[in-house]
């Protein structure tokens, strides 16, 4: 793997079209402190702006995928930093929707509070066997109130309050049947299993996959109706594009697709 960009706290590679991105404070449990978080959303856009990649892998190096915020800079603070590291929390789960390559999360261990947070936010996860889930916040006198935004619409209301309550985690398999991750693998075949489905996705148009992942993210909260009028209008844009029209005569030409964006077949 070829190194494009280093961190403090982040290490970014690439693999081909497949950028990952580590947490790389194994010694803090990789903890989203103030800096991390500001650093990952600017990676995160700088990558989003980079045509050469076309999804992207977000792991944890050592013990854990992320154990939340950084609770040393939880205590004695006034409100204005405290809304700070909020703040920059709701930045990078909206960057996360906002950039138009998928961001899948891979899994190897913990995954808890913020951390937790970053799963439930991210476009795709997978999970090793060994990985555990909990939003624990409220044993420490801190209700996981922004992670219960991305958790509760991973994975609904009733099984969101439980964790939320009781601070209790989850095994990857559990994760797995509520819809907080998309596939549990052997932990030996974690990262080569995740790097598969990202080179799945990026074999198609990042024009059409960006298009599609702004547009889910647009309806998912609307009603019905005000969905498909949505919808709609964005697939008559979508069918204007050059990577649509090649795509399609290479179907029924019975041949790969050359997509415009890539040069590439």
């Amino acid at each position: 793997m070829k190194a494009v960009q280093a961190q403090p706290a982040i290490r970014v590679e690439r693999d081909g079209e497949v950028a990952v991105i580590t947490l790389d404070r194994p010694d803090r449990r990789n903890a989203l402190s103030l800096r991390t978080m500001r650093e990952l959303e600017d990676v995160l856009t700088e990558l989003g702006r980079d045509t050469a990649i076309r999804a992207t892998i977000l792991r944890g190096e050592g013990p854990a995928f992320s154990a939340g915020h950084d609770l040393r800079e939880l205590v004695g603070r006034d409100a204005d930093a405290y809304r700070a590291i909020f703040d920059a929390c709701v930045s990078l789960m909206a960057a996360i929707t906002e950039t138009p390559m998928p961001v899948i999360a891979e899994i190897a261990t913990v995954a808890t509070a913020a951390g937790c947070q970053l799963v439930a936010a991210c476009d795709l996860a997978v999970a090793s066997t060994q990985a555990t889930f909990a939003t624990p916040g409220v044993r420490i006198g801190l209700f996981c109130s922004t992670p219960m935004v991305a958790l509760t619409r991973a994975i609904g209301r009733k099984r969101a309050m439980e964790m939320l309550l009781t601070g209790d985690p989850i095994d990857a398999q559990t994760a797995l049947a509520w819809g907080l991750v998309n596939r549990v693998v052997p932990p030996d075949r974690l990262h080569e299993e995740t790097l598969a489905l990202a080179r799945r996705i990026a074999g198609s148009s990042r024009t059409v996959v960006g298009i599609g992942k702004a547009a889910f993210y647009a309806q998912i909260d609307l009603d019905q109706a005000r969905a498909y009028d949505y919808t709609k209008t964005v697939m008559t844009s979508n069918a204007l594009e050059p990577d649509a029209n090649e795509g399609i005569t290479a179907f029924l030409e019975r041949r790969s697709p050359t997509w415009k964006d890539s040069g590439r077949g």
